[in-house]
């Protein structure tokens, strides 16, 4: 009884916060990204048509922008760059069957006058990944978190390894239209409680670029003072935010401010939620 009265406060405070209720048009939201004048846009995952939404402060959709050249097998992030370019992650590989995954480069949102662009298209694989599928054991190559970070594109991989090991790896890639073989560089343990809570399902770089935050179904994973491009390597922190629901989307709206999102799933979710990092428990790891 302790434990739901625990996750019943914990959701009441995260309520208490929330950002927005999202367009049921974006009812499996995956992504989301603030452009250059602050307003926020949003992906929905694979099955949507190649487009980002413009969302308004209560969480309607304002403007659509198509991709002409791209395609939404699987979308399931969004980052963008010094200059304000987005990227869209269509690296979704749940089976472990993709061999080449993509990754569209746009201009940043705000600078495209009309309802449609064209992308810049960034190609990688895994050096590691060999058998299409591979055995369970090695069912690593899902991902659905990235970020840029000083000329470089990083990617979280979504474990789906059976038995469940918990670990995401950190992987690079470069930032323009190429092919690249994936460069794994570290590695992080979340959790092996259950495999659907301790995905990481997305990640956002803060703007001075010195806190990363990593989002699973009831936690972010926050990082600071790592040393090089590992961002594992330093300060690591565990945020619990009492309520466990599909959540696909992060983001920072300034250096402490933290919007996420949650998918839609049998009438629950499809929410925006703002939390403060000052104003939060943060357990040291």
């Amino acid at each position: 009884m302790a434990v739901v009265i625990i996750l019943v406060t914990a959701s009441y405070q995260l309520y208490k916060n929330k950002y927005a209720t999202i367009d049921a048009q974006l009812k499996e939201i995956s992504g989301i990204e603030f452009d250059k004048s602050k307003k926020l846009w949003a992906i929905n995952d694979g099955g949507d048509q190649a487009k980002l939404y413009q969302l308004n402060r209560t969480g309607g959709i304002e403007r659509a922008i198509t991709v002409t050249n791209a395609k939404n097998i699987d979308w399931e992030d969004m980052t963008q760059d010094d200059f304000g370019h987005f990227f869209l992650g269509d690296f979704g590989n749940n089976d472990n069957l993709r061999k080449w995954l993509t990754i569209y480069k746009i201009e940043n949102p705000i600078d495209i006058k009309g309802e449609t662009t064209e992308a810049e298209i960034i190609k990688f694989k895994y050096p590691e990944h060999v058998s299409f599928p591979p055995k369970a054991h090695e069912m690593e190559f899902d991902v659905e978190a990235f970020v840029f970070y000083k000329k470089h594109l990083y990617l979280f991989t979504k474990n789906r390894t059976v038995p469940f090991n918990g670990i995401t790896s950190l992987y690079k890639i470069g930032d323009h239209a190429a092919n690249y073989d994936a460069q794994k560089i570290s590695k992080f343990k979340t959790c092996t409680i259950a495999i659907k809570l301790c995905w990481i399902t997305s990640a956002a770089l803060s703007p001075n670029k010195k806190r990363l935050a990593l989002l699973d179904s009831q936690r972010i994973w926050l990082f600071e003072n790592w040393q090089g491009d590992d961002f594992f390597s330093g300060d690591s922190y565990r945020i619990d935010l009492g309520i466990i629901t599909q959540k696909e989307a992060i983001t920072f709206l300034n250096e402490d401010v933290i919007i996420f999102t949650d998918e839609e799933f049998h009438g629950i979710g499809r929410n925006a939620y703002e939390i403060n990092l000052n104003e939060v428990k943060k357990h040291k790891l």
